[in-house]
């Protein structure tokens, strides 16, 4: 294992938060619909919990409410409950073969809330950001410890990873900004 391959693998982690991070944002509700919120609804069947998306089609139907179009007719009631049951404060409402979602609109406390839950989400990330700045400069202490790199090496790729963990971080409280936004706009 050389410096390079210890910076890239760093960045690879840090990657991975920054996508935990965004799946994790796309969760959080705002004011407009959007199918992202049912992503994990499931839903028992055949005996097994399965996944909204696996049994029925989701579509927008306008900016406040969803759709769920069941692939089996007799799946309907089944969907309904899982959705009502999801603790996600939606109430649907079945019309023929199509499950109507509305979405609530969120009152000022609660969005503030909503804003709180976006900020923690952030600052786990960043955490996990610095815990992977934290093991490769070990990794580089360790190339060192065993003769493999030059002090100068590991200086200049803790200098690396530092800028690393810096643009991270940068992009992470970009996106929390951009999702309070978002939360925020009625």
């Amino acid at each position: 294992m050389s410096v390079a391959d210890v910076k890239k693998n760093t960045e690879q982690k840090m990657a991975k938060s920054i996508e935990t991070l965004k799946a994790n944002l796309a969760k959080v509700r705002t004011g407009r619909a959007h199918t992202g919120l049912l992503d994990q609804v499931m839903v028992e069947y055949y005996g097994s919990p399965t996944g909204l998306s696996q049994v029925a089609n989701l579509t927008l139907i306008d900016a406040r409410t969803i759709g769920v179009q069941p692939f089996e007719k007799k799946m309907a009631a089944v969907i309904e409950k899982a959705i009502r049951e999801a603790d996600l404060g939606l109430n649907p409402a079945t019309h023929g073969d199509l499950i109507r979602v509305p979405m609530p609109a969120l009152t000022e406390e609660r969005r503030k809330e909503m804003v709180k839950l976006v900020k923690s989400e952030a600052e786990d990330a960043k955490i996990a950001v610095r815990n992977i700045r934290r093991e490769g400069n070990e990794g580089l202490k360790k190339l060192v410890k065993d003769k493999i790199a030059s002090e100068d090496e590991e200086r200049r790729g803790q200098d690396e990873i530092q800028k690393l963990t810096d643009k991270f971080v940068a992009d992470i409280d970009k996106m929390v900004t951009e999702k309070e936004k978002e939360v925020m706009t009625v």
